[in-house]
């Protein structure tokens, strides 16, 4: 696995990255959304959803320097993410080598994920 890979799990609440500097270096950071409460309602604005979101960018520029980077989620807060890189962001979009569904592992859970993962990528490679 190369250095500087880098693995996103994100909801509407909140965000875990995990840069892997090194074979044996992880650094790891947590974001939390402003807008929890707004998730929840129905009748809540889809502006408060938006790509333009303060939580979204705080997340990708987490990520911005990473080589190659995963983002996985259990709901739509992680394609709400993809779409704000690809619009505001648009030289990440060879960097992200997936999208997939995860439900809420534990940070061990996403670390051996995210490890299996990128190591079948290099591998197709």
């Amino acid at each position: 696995m190369n250095a500087h890979h880098a693995v996103v799990w994100i909801d509407h609440t909140e965000a875990r990255i995990f840069r892997f500097v090194g074979e044996d270096t992880i650094e790891k950071l947590d974001v939390h959304s402003s807008l929890h409460g707004h998730f929840r309602n129905k009748h809540a604005s889809t502006a408060h959803r938006s790509e333009d979101h303060p939580f979204h960018h705080e997340v990708i520029d987490a990520v911005k320097d990473a080589e190659e980077f995963l983002v996985v989620g259990p709901g739509k807060a992680k394609l709400e993410l993809v779409r704000a890189i690809h619009k505001q962001h648009k030289e990440m979009d060879a960097r992200l080598v997936g999208v997939e569904t995860v439900d809420h592992p534990t940070d061990n859970q996403l670390l051996a994920f995210a490890r299996g993962y990128f190591r079948r990528v290099d591998a197709l490679r």
